[in-house]
């Protein structure tokens, strides 16, 4: 009987070659680490004023995307702060003048 593979499941049998036991100790050792890493990302609650306007377009815009509006304010500001939002409007424009420069 053959069963399709996902991505995740197909990364595991490319890699099966490289696994290796792991013994007790190592495995409280990695969930020590694993524990320090949960701590060290723990959340604080903030207040914020928000017009009524960009409130009702911020619940709109997470309902489109599927996820709670809390968790949509906490993704951009973490992208905004990493460096990593994105304008798309600039982008295409950019996209546009470089096709533009090939012709």
């Amino acid at each position: 009987m053959k069963f399709k593979l996902d991505a995740y499941e197909k990364e595991i049998e490319k890699n099966i070659d490289t696994f290796r036991p792991v013994s007790k100790a190592e495995r409280k050792r990695i969930e020590a680490l694993i524990e320090k890493s949960r701590k060290e990302k723990k959340t604080r609650n903030i207040n914020i004023r928000i017009t009524e306007q960009d409130l009702a377009m911020l619940r709109r815009r997470s309902a489109e995307e599927g996820i709670p509006y809390q968790t949509l304010v906490t993704s951009v500001l973490h992208r905004y702060l990493t460096d990593r939002l994105v304008d798309e409007e600039s982008i295409k424009k950019t996209v546009k003048l470089l096709q533009g420069r090939k012709k």
